[in-house]
């Protein structure tokens, strides 16, 4: 049985799973799903057509599935859509997508949305993604599996953000990031990889290797960016390599974020 406090405002179209907690003056609309054991702190809104994955936790205050932050938006049918196990902290507000962006946001599995942080509209956000206290993700934005973004960080519309990288705190990240990088400075720069990450995830001393050498040919290799990364492609053996080479020449609406010589 669900535990739904008195206080709480349901409406009576919304689906409501099994073991679901519904904490004080939440408010549920009527085209939200709420999958087994989703948890409901206090003072949780949810609206909109939107999805909640089982045993996903939202804190008090937090906004989810509200219409987009996005003057072009004339009510059209949207959603958001996300996954299990999530941790969505204290403030967080995640929008529903836009016709001019497929029409649906989408969140993974086992993410951690620290306090403040917002997910903007048409966003597609993997798995295992932690974005920290008050960083902001901008609409149309691609952040790939296990990507962290520091506090007070904010990444620009449309960027992509590949596999395992890492943004530092306060950074502006406006251009494509390449699969596990590390990005920082006011105005983010590609400084490295994210070596911690690597470590942390098992991935082989070769591939860390493999993906050490493809940095340094991409930062002082001969040609241009591009002309490096298809060179790359030609000589690695490495997949990890090869995810980065397949990133980077890949479609995308931005620039990217290029080594310094």
């Amino acid at each position: 049985m669900s535990r739904i406090h008195p206080s709480a405002v349901i409406d009576a179209a919304a689906q409501i799973g099994v073991d679901v907690a519904i904490g004080p003056f939440c408010v549920v609309g009527p085209d939200v799903v709420l999958a087994d054991r989703v948890e409901l702190k206090s003072h949780v809104v949810v609206s909109g057509n939107t999805t909640i994955g089982a045993d996903t936790v939202i804190f008090p205050f937090s906004v989810i599935g509200e219409i987009p932050q996005d003057l072009k938006f004339e009510g059209e049918d949207s959603r958001l859509e996300i996954g299990a196990r999530n941790r969505i902290r204290e403030s967080v507000t995640m929008n529903a997508g836009t016709k001019g962006g497929g029409g649906v946001t989408r969140v993974g599995d086992d993410g951690l949305f620290m306090a403040g942080c917002h997910i903007a509209h048409d966003a597609q956000i993997g798995d295992r993604v932690i974005v920290v206290n008050s960083a902001a993700v901008a609409g149309h934005c691609v952040l790939e599996d296990d990507v962290i973004i520091g506090g007070l960080s904010g990444i620009h519309q449309w960027v992509r953000i590949g596999r395992g990288a890492i943004v530092g705190a306060v950074t502006m990240v406006t251009n494509d990031v390449i699969p596990y990088g590390l990005v920082q400075a006011p105005r983010g720069e590609l400084h490295g990889l994210n070596l911690v990450g690597l470590k942390r995830q098992g991935v082989p001393r070769s591939d860390i290797t493999a993906l050490r050498a493809a940095f340094q040919m991409l930062a002082q290799g001969e040609g241009t960016f591009q002309d490096r990364v298809q060179r790359l492609g030609d000589e690695t053996a490495s997949d990890y390599v090869r995810e980065l080479v397949d990133f980077v020449l890949g479609d995308t609406d931005r620039s990217f974020l290029v080594p310094g010589r």
